[in-house]
C-alpha cells in the first residue's frame, strides 16, 4: 500500500535538493504534497476567437508549425519565431531570450520546433503589423507528449510556488503522485455525514480539486474539502470548551467594592448600559466554578478598558493578580498610561513590563511579581518569557486578541483554571467568532458613551485638512496628521511623518503648537508627547500609526490621514476613532491617490459608514480571512481551502453536525469515528494542547 507519510525526496523527480524547495512551502511528505491545493484554475480550453480577450489573459492555440527560425532584437535579446496554422489563421509564435555567449540559448527549441510538428502554445498576444497574431509564448506542448493533456484543453490547477519550481513540475508530479497513491487517502468523515452532506468520497474530492473535469466538479470538491477542515475545527472548540467547562477553579471572589466603588465613583462618567451589561456578565463567570473564558467585541470607543479594569478590580480586591496583554508595545505604553490615569489613588500596584524595560528595572520588578506586591502587570509578548511568575495570577485580559495564536492565551494564562478575557476593538461576524473563538462566550459592546460624536469623513485634498486643523485650532481644539512611516527608505511615494513634520511647522502650520510622534521614540518620551497633548500644550501632534489604539483625548476634533489609501480599512476605522471623543464637531480627512479598486473601495466604505461590524465585514470581504485575521492565527486554524467568510453556511453546519458527532460518540471511540478522532489529535491536541483525547 502507498504510505502517505514517505517523505517528498523520494516521488519521482525531486530528490533532496528540490526536498529543500519543497521545505519552503511546508511540504515534506506525499500527503503534504496532495493536501497543497491549488490557489487558482485557469480555463485553459482553446481559444475560439483571438480578437476577444479572455478571463485568464491568456491565448491557447493548437497548431501545426509551418516555418520556424531565429532572430536578433538587439546585441543582447534574440527572439525564436514559429509561424502556426491552426486551420483557420495563421500565428505568430515567439520566445524571447537573452543571449549567452556560452551555449545556443534556443536549442531545445530548434530541436523539437521544426515545421509539421503539432503543439499547443500558452501565451499573451498583440496583434502584428503585418495583421497576423502575434502571441508571446509562456509555455508549449508537443501533442506527441501526452502529458500534454494536464497543462492545456481543461481546467488546470495553478499551484503556490517557491523559486525552483514551475507549475509545469508541480502538475506533473502531483497528477503522478494521484495516481499511484489517492488509493491511500483515508475517509475520515462517517458515512452518515457524508450521505446528510451529500459529500465526495476523500479519493474522489482529492482528484477533482487538482484536476477537476468542470466548474461544478471543482465546487463539489472544495466544499468537500472545506468542510472537513471546519469539522475538525468546531469538534477542536468544541472538545477544548467542554475541557474548559469541566475544570473548577480553587478560588473565588466576593464583590467587596473597596476598589470598584471608588473607581466607578472617580470615572467622571456613567457607564453605559451595554457596559453594565458586560460586566455583570463578567462578574458572574467569574463567581461561577469553571474558568471564565471570554470575549469581549466592541468598536472604537465602546468603553472596553474600563470594563476590562472593573473585572481586573475585582480580582485584585479579593487579594489576587491580573495580567493585561497588548500585541505591541506602544499599545502596551498607551494602556499603562490609560489605566494609570482610571486607577489614580488608588490602593493598588500597576507595573508595566515590555521589552524596553532596562535589565535591573526588569529584575527588581519580577522579584515584586514573584513576591505578590505587584497587583496589575500591563504588558507585551514579554508578559509570556518563564522567568515571569505570578503566584497569585487569577485574571488574564489579552487585548487585540486577533493578533495572537491560541497558544500564547494559553501560556500566559500558566493554569488552565485562570480566568481569561480576551478582547477586540475589530468586531467580527457571529460565524466568523465561532471559528476563531469557538470556546469562548461572546460579550459585545453595542451602545456608545453618551457625549460621542460621530466624524464626517471625506475623501479630501491636503489643502483642505490644513485648512480645517487652522480653523479648529482658532477655536481652541487639537488635531492629529497621520502618517505611514517614519522617515523616507525606498518609498518615495509615502510621506515621511519626520520630513512632513518639518515642512508643516516652518509653512501651512507655522504659528501652531505642533509636536512629533512616532514608535522610535523612546517610551518615556512618548508617554511625555502624549499627556501634554491631552493637556492641550500641543495644537497637533504629527504621527505615525502609534496613536491607533487606546489615546483618548475629547478636544482632538480633526484627523488627517495622509497616504490614507496604503492604510487596512480597521486602522482607518481605529484612526478615525481618536477623534468625535467630546461634545464638538469632528471632521476625518483621507489624503491619498488610490491606485488599486479595493484601495478606493477601502476609502468609500469608509465615508459611507461608521458601523465598526460593517466595516469589519467589508474589511474580510476586501483582505480575505487570511489576511484580516493575521497569516499567525489563520495558520494556526489548519484551515487551507476553506474561506471563513464564503463558507459561513458551511461553517454553520459544520458547527450542528460537531455537536450530532459529540453527542452522539462523546470521545469519538466507536470505530467509524475512530479515523476522525485520529485526524483531531494530530491537528491540534500536539500543537497547542487544546484537547485530551488520548
Amino acid at each position: 500500500m502507498p504510505d502517505f507519510k514517505t517523505p517528498v525526496q523520494y516521488l519521482k523527480g525531486v530528490g533532496p535538493k528540490r526536498a529543500e524547495i519543497f521545505h519552503r512551502l511546508d511540504i515534506e511528505t506525499l500527503e503534504d504534497l496532495l493536501y497543497c491545493f491549488p490557489r487558482d484554475w485557469q480555463d485553459r480550453n482553446e481559444t475560439q476567437d483571438l480578437t476577444l480577450p479572455t478571463a485568464s489573459g491568456l491565448i491557447i492555440v493548437k497548431g501545426k508549425i509551418i516555418k520556424a527560425g531565429e532572430f536578433r532584437a538587439g546585441p543582447s535579446l534574440a527572439l525564436f519565431k514559429a509561424t502556426l496554422s491552426n486551420g483557420q489563421d495563421k500565428i505568430q509564435a515567439v520566445w524571447f531570450k537573452h543571449l549567452n555567449r556560452r551555449f545556443d540559448v534556443f536549442a531545445p527549441l530548434k530541436k523539437t520546433l521544426v515545421p509539421g510538428a503539432d503543439l499547443w502554445i500558452v501565451g499573451r498576444g498583440d496583434p502584428n503589423l503585418l495583421g497576423a497574431r502575434e502571441i508571446r509564448v509562456e509555455e508549449q506542448y508537443l501533442l506527441n507528449d501526452p502529458c500534454w493533456q494536464l497543462h492545456v484543453a481543461r481546467l488546470v490547477p495553478i499551484y503556490p510556488l517557491s523559486e525552483g519550481l514551475s507549475q509545469r513540475f508541480m502538475r506533473e508530479l502531483t497528477h503522478d503522485a494521484l495516481s499511484k497513491n489517492v488509493s491511500a487517502a483515508v475517509e475520515i468523515l462517517p458515512l452518515w455525514l457524508l450521505q446528510k452532506r451529500q459529500l465526495l468520497a476523500a479519493t474522489q474530492a482529492l482528484k477533482a480539486i487538482h484536476f477537476p473535469d468542470s466548474l461544478r466538479e471543482l465546487e463539489a470538491a472544495r466544499l468537500r474539502l472545506a468542510y472537513e477542515e471546519l469539522l475538525l475545527l468546531e469538534l477542536g472548540w468544541i472538545l477544548k470548551r467542554r475541557q474548559t467547562r469541566g475544570l473548577n477553579k480553587n478560588f473565588n471572589y466576593e464583590i467587596k467594592r473597596h476598589l470598584l466603588t471608588p473607581f466607578k465613583a472617580q470615572l467622571g462618567f456613567e457607564l453605559t448600559g451595554a457596559q453594565k451589561r458586560v460586566i455583570n456578565e463578567i462578574f458572574s463567570d467569574m463567581q461561577k466554578l469553571p474558568p471564565m473564558t471570554r470575549l469581549l467585541q466592541g468598536d472604537v470607543g465602546s468603553g472596553k478598558t474600563v470594563v476590562a479594569l472593573s473585572a481586573l478590580l475585582l480580582a485584585v480586591e479579593n487579594g489576587y493578580q491580573g495580567a493585561f496583554m497588548a500585541p505591541t508595545e506602544i499599545l502596551a505604553e498607551q494602556h499603562m498610561a490609560t489605566i494609570s490615569r482610571f486607577l489614580r489613588g488608588l490602593a493598588l500596584r500597576v507595573e508595566l513590563l515590555t521589552g524596553r524595560v532596562p535589565a535591573k528595572k526588569r529584575e527588581e520588578l519580577l522579584s515584586a511579581l514573584r513576591k505578590g506586591e505587584v497587583d496589575i502587570l500591563v504588558g507585551t509578548h514579554a508578559l509570556l518569557e518563564e522567568d515571569v511568575q505570578f503566584p497569585w495570577l487569577r485574571l488574564v485580559v489579552i487585548d487585540e486578541q486577533h493578533r495572537f495564536g491560541v497558544r500564547q492565551r494559553t501560556t500566559l494564562r500558566q493554569n488552565p483554571t485562570t480566568d481569561l478575557l480576551v478582547m477586540t476593538a475589530t468586531p467580527i461576524p457571529r460565524t466568523l467568532a465561532l471559528a476563531l473563538y469557538g470556546d469562548l462566550d461572546v460579550s459585545t459592546l453595542d451602545e456608545m458613551p453618551p457625549g460621542k460624536t460621530t466624524a464626517h469623513t471625506r475623501h479630501a485634498s491636503e489643502e483642505e485638512a490644513l485648512c480645517a486643523i487652522k480653523e479648529e485650532a482658532a477655536r481652541g481644539h487639537q488635531a492629529y496628521i497621520v502618517y505611514p512611516v517614519i522617515e523616507e527608505l525606498n518609498r518615495l511615494d509615502l510621506q515621511s511623518a519626520k520630513a512632513e513634520y518639518k515642512r508643516l511647522s516652518a509653512t501651512a502650520l507655522k504659528g501652531l503648537r505642533v509636536a512629533l510622534i512616532h514608535g522610535a521614540l523612546p517610551g518615556k518620551q512618548k508617554v511625555k508627547i502624549m499627556s501634554q497633548f491631552v493637556a492641550g500644550e500641543w495644537d497637533v501632534l504629527v504621527a505615525t500609526q502609534v496613536i491607533e489604539v487606546g489615546i483618548d483625548v475629547p478636544n482632538a476634533t480633526v484627523m488627517v490621514v495622509q497616504n490614507a489609501d496604503r492604510f487596512g480599512l480597521s486602522s482607518l476605522h481605529q484612526l478615525r476613532g481618536r477623534i468625535g471623543r467630546g461634545a464638538a464637531a469632528s471632521k476625518c480627512f483621507l489624503v491619498g491617490a488610490p491606485k488599486t479598486p479595493e484601495a478606493k473601495r477601502r476609502l468609500e466604505v469608509l465615508v459611507s459608514s461608521h458601523d465598526g461590524f460593517c466595516i469589519g465585514e467589508e474589511d474580510l470581504k476586501i483582505r480575505g480571512p487570511g489576511e484580516f485575521l493575521g497569516t499567525a492565527q489563520h495558520g494556526e486554524l489548519s484551515l487551507k481551502i476553506a474561506d471563513l467568510f464564503k463558507d459561513a453556511d458551511l461553517l454553520a453546519s459544520a458547527r450542528q453536525d460537531a455537536e450530532e458527532l459529540l453527542r452522539r460518540d462523546a470521545s469519538l471511540l466507536s470505530r467509524e469515528n475512530a479515523p476522525l478522532r485520529e485526524k483531531l489529535i494530530s491537528l491540534y491536541q500536539n500543537k497547542w494542547h487544546w484537547i485530551d483525547l488520548a
